[in-house]
């Protein structure tokens, strides 16, 4: 099979996303990093040395056969198995939380790579079986197992968001290899009430939701976050205060430089910088569905569909919160926001989208 030359629009699109987010996790967290650990670089640091291992990580995968990922399916979501059952004995605990394992003196988030394994594990397995997705208990049922198991394990640490954009990923996904919209319809139906479910089982998750419905009611305790979100947007203004401005950062907006950063990016870069920030991702998305659709096979198509979707489901998602447009999660914006795995991993998984363009159908 010929090779083309990579999609460049998407290296580019991530290398301006991995730059903005190095910029603006150094703009959000250097007077909390100082506060804390005495060092304003601290997470600046941090994201930049996790950026190059993403960005090493990117070039292996875009000189990796994308089809040869399918021999390690198995054993890499076996290992991701693992790894979440032990996070939950070994796990480093942290604002009542644990979803941390230091391996060698390196915290990695498992759930991180639990998402990308499902994902290989799934697009190897649907491009295979797909004529079987069409019954429900030997070949619909299967991933839905599979994917509630997982789901079930990140929501122990606990970490509800994740397990949710898990669920989602398994249903674009299935759509996506053919499974029947009677199906889907139930799976969506049930995820729903799962999710109600679940709210109403935890207090936290209760009092949060209705945060989400009326901040101001307690604006000192759980609608404290949303508040201060909506105030850095609000005094951005159209232009923003400038680069290194922000007000909200000295200690107002919690999780400034992770969960809450778009917030930041909106107060400092105003309308006009978190618009443009936003059409980026919508450029990446647009070129990843773009490298799905045109796929030499199956397994490319699904491994792209998957990828791109993790991102656009969290980054809709993070947006959506920092807007106060739904509950808030811990979902982090992916390139921008600090995280030394997430980083790695999402830089990987733009690899593996670059190789599937070099054989792409289409220019």
């Amino acid at each position: 099979m010929s090779k083309k030359p990579i999609d460049y629009p998407i290296l580019f699109m991530t290398v301006l996303l991995v730059a903005i987010g190095i910029v603006m996790v150094f703009s959000a967290s250097f007077y909390y990093a100082q506060q804390r650990f005495g060092n304003s670089y601290y997470f600046f640091i941090r994201q930049c040395m996790w950026a190059c291992v993403g960005f090493v990580g990117m070039f292996i995968m875009t000189h990796f056969d994308y089809w040869k990922l399918e021999k390690f399916a198995f054993p890499f979501l076996a290992v991701s198995f693992g790894l979440l059952v032990a996070v939950l004995f070994f796990g480093v605990e942290l604002n009542g939380a644990t979803r941390w394992l230091n391996i060698a003196g390196i915290s990695v988030q498992p759930s991180e790579i639990a998402k990308f394994s499902l994902i290989v594990f799934f697009a190897a397995s649907m491009s295979k079986r797909r004529d079987k997705l069409k019954h429900f208990f030997s070949g619909f049922m299967p991933y839905l197992l599979i994917a509630g198991v997982f789901a079930g394990l990140i929501m122990l640490q606990p970490n509800m968001s994740t397990a949710a954009s898990l669920v989602m990923l398994t249903f674009v996904m299935l759509f996506v290899a053919g499974a029947p919209l009677f199906y889907l319809g139930g799976l969506a139906g049930a995820g729903f009430a799962a999710g109600v479910a679940l709210i109403m089982s935890s207090e936290y998750r209760y009092n949060r939701f209705m945060a989400f419905r009326n901040p101001w009611a307690d604006p000192l305790d759980t609608g404290y976050q949303v508040i201060q979100s909506l105030y850095s947007l609000g005094s951005g203004g159209l232009f923003g205060m400038g680069l290194g401005e922000s007000r909200q950062k000295y200690l107002y907006l919690p999780y400034a430089e992770t969960d809450f950063i778009f917030a930041i990016i909106g107060e400092e870069l105003g309308f006009i910088g978190a618009a443009l920030l936003i059409l980026i991702f919508l450029v990446l998305i647009w070129r990843g569905l773009k490298i799905a659709i045109s796929a030499p096979d199956l397994f490319g198509c699904l491994l792209a569909t998957g990828v791109i979707s993790v991102i656009a489901i969290q980054t809709i998602i993070n947006i959506a919160v920092v807007t106060g447009s739904m509950p808030p999660t811990g979902l982090p914006l992916p390139f921008i926001s600090f995280g030394g795995s997430s980083l790695a991993f999402f830089l990987a998984s733009i690899g593996v989208l670059l190789n599937i363009s070099k054989y792409s159908k289409s220019g």
